[in-house]
């Protein structure tokens, strides 16, 4: 018997700053889906998935909580693997980038890196997007902000390290033409060839000195490897990958078949990515897949917004293959895909309640009504029974080719199509009618049959893709065979019908999420105020550590998509402009504040908000139910301290 053909594939590892959403589940949904298949076309398959754990937020996030940055990661990556487990997803390993085999391992790339002169120490000096953790020259903007998240950036100067992505530019264009299935969608290649290649890469910016929570630089302490070479390398160190000798499961596995990841981080995987193996001298990764996004409505996910949905909370109410079926079939390969629960409960009741579960419910029963469960192939008569097998014929080879380019919701359209044609069977040739007279049981028997051997073919396509529903096909049939023809099983001897998809009540459902929604609303609403009203009494000591200064506003605008903050920009008497954000666009219109000098809390950790990275506090009173007054002190010379 020969050697089974491998196939690695992995997913984006998910970043350790929030409890992953329903969007940044799909990567290991449909990585899952695609394992899945090719297990099923007799390949060795290894699924690698894990979390990101480095990086300044997760020292923000970490320090707002008053914790350790390690505690506060280990918290997250058992949330995210609780959610991947929650979706029935069968990944092979777990990484997580503080496991230290791979610290170990990425200290060396970067040693490797910096001794053949691959890596370089210079200054960095530019913009930078804290939400991405990535920097960006000026004309790399759109409209002044993020090309990736369209948030704002912050002007960065730093000692830093450098990759020499341009030394490689070339060499990696060559590859593009050499391998012209290397980035799917074909939309995502053009993308990087016309915005990036083509205008010259900028070398990249691979340490940082401003914060400490990373893989220390192995020979100069005051740098922390910085996300992309320490986040990348995980697909290699993960299968055993070592500058100073590799394992045998890496020299199987590498190079990587298929790296499936959202489309906001291809530019990462497709010439960052591909550069830094170059200059290891290890093969390239043999196709990156660049999903589109899962939007709610027409926006994407935030929790400022109040619109995230989350994949585990989903499951537990409506069932892990409904979560994995939507998602699966209603992302397209090229265009952002939408999630709503109006639009979830009216896909789960048309596919999944009354296409194949009533199907298969009723064929199985009336096979056990009207033959004690057991029928056999019959003749092929009827137009009809030629129409349904053709039909069947054709959604098999529709299935294989939209999988094997993961066309997935292609590939769920064609399978709903065999399971629609199999209902209109019914309703062509009446079996309830047929049973009436004993002269037609021949006939009947090798309807029931047709039904039966096409919702065995509906198991076996669907198996990838709602794994639990298709078990439950397989012990209601009692077959166990997988072959993807029809008219591969003789006889069939059918266990009791059971249910697959309970049909949803849809006012029902969404009057009690909305019900749990504005209890959850009012829980926490009523945890703030508790939180303030029992704010502990402190001593003159601590508050003598608050810095408090004069600042005058120098500029004012409002921060894109986020309602209540304005972004201030404050003279504090330092010589540098202090940028604050603070939530009282309600209030107050940018032209009312300029020129008003107000007090800062000036020593007050930075934080992230909306993109914006916030440099203190400015003070305001609550003067009403629904109004804040900021306290204005004009004329005090900007920097004066209050005391």
């Amino acid at each position: 018997m020969s050697e089974k053909q491998k196939f690695y594939i992995t997913t984006a590892i998910a970043y350790t700053s929030r409890k992953p959403h329903i969007g940044n589940a799909y990567d290991i949904v449909l990585a899952d889906m695609i394992a899945r298949y090719k297990k099923m076309m007799g390949f060795d398959v290894y699924l690698m998935t894990g979390s990101d754990e480095h990086g300044q937020k997760i020292e923000e996030y970490a320090n707002a909580a008053g914790i350790s940055p390690k505690e506060y990661v280990d918290n997250v990556s058992g949330q995210i693997k609780a959610v991947w487990d929650s979706l029935n997803t069968g990944y092979d390993k777990f990484i997580r980038t503080t496991d230290d085999y791979h610290e170990s391992a990425v200290a060396k790339i970067f040693k490797k890196l910096y001794e053949q002169g691959d890596i370089y120490k210079s200054e960095y000096e530019g913009k930078y997007c804290v939400p991405c953790e990535s920097f960006f020259t000026a004309s790399q903007l759109v409209d002044g902000k993020c090309p990736d998240c369209g948030r704002e950036v912050i002007d960065s100067k730093e000692e830093a390290y450098f990759l020499k992505l341009s030394k490689y530019q070339d060499k990696l264009l060559e590859y593009y033409e050499q391998n012209p299935d290397f980035i799917k969608p074909e939309s995502r290649k053009n993308e990087m060839i016309n915005n990036f290649l083509k205008p010259g890469l900028s070398d990249l910016c691979v340490s940082r000195s401003s914060f400490k929570w990373g893989v220390p630089v192995p020979f100069d302490d005051k740098h922390v490897i910085y996300v992309w070479i320490d986040a990348l390398s995980n697909y290699i160190t993960g299968v055993g990958y070592d500058p100073d000798g590799s394992s045998e499961n890496f020299e199987k596995l590498w190079p990587a078949d298929l790296h499936v990841i959202g489309k906001d981080i291809v530019r990462f995987h497709t010439i960052y990515w591909p550069i830094i193996l170059m200059a290891l001298g290890l093969p390239l990764p043999k196709q990156v897949l660049g999903h589109p996004w899962v939007l709610v409505g027409e926006d994407k996910m935030s929790k400022s917004k109040g619109n995230v949905i989350y994949a585990d909370e989903l499951a537990n109410r409506f069932g892990i293959d409904a979560v994995r079926y939507y998602l699966l079939s209603e992302i397209p390969f090229t265009q952002d895909g939408t999630i709503t629960y109006e639009s979830f409960i009216a896909k789960y009741n048309a596919d999944l309640a009354n296409t194949l579960g009533n199907l298969v419910n009723r064929s199985i029963a009336m096979t056990n009504k009207y033959f004690g469960g057991k029928v056999s192939r019959g003749e092929i008569n009827e137009t009809c029974d030629r129409e349904l097998i053709a039909c069947a014929e054709d959604v098999i080879k529709s299935y294989y080719k939209n999988m094997d380019i993961y066309h997935n919701a292609d590939a769920c359209n064609a399978i709903m199509t065999l399971a629609k044609r199999c209902n209109k069977y019914i309703d062509e040739t009446t079996p309830w009618a047929l049973a009436k007279d004993e002269a037609n049981k021949e006939r009947l028997s090798a309807v029931l049959y047709n039904l039966l051997e096409c919702i065995r073919l509906l198991g076996i396509m669907l198996s990838p893709i709602i794994p639990q529903c298709c078990e439950s096909i397989k012990s209601q049939l009692q077959v166990d065979n997988d072959t993807l023809s029809f008219g591969e099983i003789k006889d069939y001897s059918v266990g009791e019908a059971s249910a697959l998809f309970a049909r949803l009540d849809a006012a029902k459902v969404l009057e009690e999420i909305a019900a749990e929604q504005e209890a959850a609303k009012k829980a926490a609403e009523a945890a703030n105020e508790a939180n303030v009203a029992t704010l502990a009494q402190i001593g003159i000591e601590d508050f003598a550590k608050v810095e408090l200064k004069a600042a005058k506003i120098v500029a004012c605008e409002p921060v894109p998509k986020a309602k209540k903050l304005l972004k201030l920009t404050l003279n504090d008497g330092s010589g540098k402009d202090r940028i604050v954000a603070s939530g009282i666009a309600k209030y107050y219109k940018p032209e009312e504040l300029i020129g008003h000098t107000v007090i800062v809390v000036a020593n007050l950790k930075p934080a992230v908000l909306c993109g914006v990275e916030s440099n203190g506090m400015i003070l305001a009173a609550d003067c009403a139910e629904d109004d804040v007054k900021v306290l204005f002190i004009d004329g005090v010379p900007e920097g004066s301290k209050i005391r």
